[in-house]
């Protein structure tokens, strides 16, 4: 039986034309598109199995998709298999051919051969773009979306005019480091995905949860269910599959209530992650909602990263020195460098710059600065014949993972040729183990160079006395919250915590200082304890670069 040739060709036009736009294998459009050419080449139907072939005896685990079904229930069709290899994939087509009496010739079995060859080409141009869907649309260790399917589905539910029906909280698991570091990585992150997947079982199919990056993630839901997602955002225990042991586990969460003034996907995100932040900063609470106020803060945080780099080269930037005190003699031993900023005559508050400065690096610049006019103050006073103390100089947490770092303290030092012993080095405990890591590769590189060292707000964070246990510190600095309770008397747990940690501190034999003195009590009882040291508003609080140098 000859092929009529044009009806061919127009049938093969027609199917890649309507098959070119289909990204699914088992599209209903294929058997549509499929169904001139069939009818063409006496195909009753086709269909598909994929293997894997690395393993044969996986074979019978295949799926198989109905590409086309033109027979009829009661026709007994024959069929030709056609087998093609996608490297460690198996693609057998099988072809039944229509119950009319009639064998297939070999121009048509040609034309079935070409068939198969162009499904097989849109079988491997559909697994191409599968794989290419989960790099860029999925967290490959987790197995979960990211953040671009986020913003992919985000710009959908707002195409569809339908984005105000949602809530989106931006969420950070809370001292998952702690986790990793109790049960290991790899059980930290089984724990992860069960807290994950707990989340996902209160989801529908337009809602969606997505992993930032590390422990940071971003859940899409409808408002109606706020209660539920902030119920478990203050924690589940997680099942760790060691007998009698589990894993709580609870995050800091921004939310934002989506409203008419989203105008792009990322307004979603960006107004959570302004929440989030507020509530990771703060002292109070783990859970922060989106308003105006956030807005006016967010739109300050703008300004000041953009004023940040023509205030730097202008020198807004300040150092303060506040005294810190030995309370056997009451004389001044030292001093802490603070940093103040004058912008148009104005004083902006630390409080207002240094977080926005921290999560954008700039804090970075900002440390160095300070690091290099303390040292130009201190050859000047060394020039001038002055009494000279040891000043304590702030580093953020942010230079760690900067394997030039200690190196750039050492250059900064030494080319205004100061001697290392008046510098100290005030650093903020971490949590995570990379940053742990390097934070005792730099204490013990400056404590080879001569260089004092400090560990600043100790007793705040959760691997203090690890700190202390396995870093070689000079001096411990204990946080003034061990020194402050609501109410006037210190209460006795915070008297036991100040007094063992001063004595655990002297024993490893390192020095005490304690922050945030203010009155004659507290004086009192630091020296009961055996801490001499001391810095606060009680003896002075930061003063300008030209009093200090009164005092010395």
């Amino acid at each position: 039986m000859m092929v009529d040739a044009k009806n061919y060709a127009d049938a093969m036009d027609q199917f890649h034309i309507r098959i070119a736009n289909v990204c699914e294998l088992d599209s209903p459009e294929i058997a549509s598109a499929l169904d001139a050419v069939c009818k063409v080449l006496r195909v009753a139907k086709i269909d598909m199995r994929c293997y894997d072939a690395i393993s044969l005896a996986k074979r019978k685990n295949g799926r198989c998709i109905l590409l086309y079904n033109g027979a009829k229930p009661d026709e007994s069709a024959v069929f030709i298999k056609r087998e093609s290899t996608d490297r460690g994939n198996v693609v057998i087509y099988s072809f039944y051919k229509t119950d009319d009496g009639m064998e297939w010739e070999e121009e048509e079995l040609d034309k079935i051969k070409v068939l198969q060859t162009c499904l097989f080409a849109y079988n491997a141009r559909v697994r191409l773009a599968q794989i290419a869907d989960q790099f860029t649309f999925h967290d490959t260790q987790l197995g979960m979306y990211n953040l671009n399917f986020f913003m992919k589905h985000a710009g959908m539910l707002l195409a569809e005019g339908v984005v105000e029906q949602y809530g989106v909280c931006y969420f950070n698991l809370k001292h998952f480091s702690v986790v990793n570091q109790r049960f290991g990585r790899d059980k930290g992150t089984r724990i992860m995905v069960e807290y994950i997947e707990q989340l996902e079982e209160l989801l529908e199919d337009t809602e969606l949860v997505c992993r930032i990056g590390g422990d940071n993630f971003i859940v899409l839901f409808r408002k109606e269910k706020l209660d539920l997602i902030i119920r478990h955002m203050k924690g589940l225990e997680i099942d760790t599959e060691d007998e009698g042991e589990s894993a709580f586990v609870s995050a800091v969460s921004g939310y934002y209530m989506a409203d008419k003034t989203v105008h792009y996907p990322s307004d979603l995100m960006d107004r959570a992650n302004v929440a989030m932040n507020v509530a990771k900063n703060s002292k109070t609470t783990d859970r922060v909602f989106y308003d105006d106020a956030l807005l006016a803060l967010s739109n300050e945080r703008k300004q000041i990263e953009t004023l940040f780099p023509d205030a730097i080269r202008n020198e807004e930037f300040k150092v303060y020195y506040q005294p810190k005190v030995f309370m056997k003699d009451y004389k001044l031993k030292g001093a802490e460098a603070l940093c103040r900023w004058y912008h148009e005559g104005e004083v902006v508050a630390p409080d207002k710059f240094i977080p926005v400065l921290e999560q954008s690096k700039d804090i970075c610049d900002l440390d160095f600065y300070m690091l290099d006019h303390v040292c130009a103050d201190i050859r000047r006073w060394l020039d001038e014949g002055r009494r000279v103390v040891k000043v304590s100089v702030n580093l953020s947490r942010c230079h760690l993972g900067n394997s030039h770092l200690l190196q750039n303290i050492l250059d900064t030092i030494d080319r205004y040729n100061v001697p290392h012993e008046y510098i100290e080095i005030e650093l903020t405990e971490t949590t995570t183990d990379v940053s742990f890591n390097d934070l005792k590769d730099m204490v013990n590189g400056l404590r080879e160079h001569g260089i004092s060292t400090s560990v600043d707000d100790f007793g705040v964070g959760y691997s203090s006395f690890n700190l202390i246990r396995e870093i070689p510190w000079n001096v411990i600095k204990i946080d003034k919250s061990f020194l402050h309770d609501e109410g006037d008397e210190l209460s006795g747990k915070n008297r036991a915590m100040l007094k063992y940690v001063i004595a655990i501190a002297q024993e490893m034999g390192m020095v005490t200082i304690c922050e945030g003195v203010e009155t004659i009590e507290q004086i009192r009882l630091l020296k009961e304890y055996g801490c001499f040291m001391a810095q606060g508003f009680y003896f002075d609080r930061p003063m300008p670069r030209e009093q200090f140098e009164e005092k010395l």
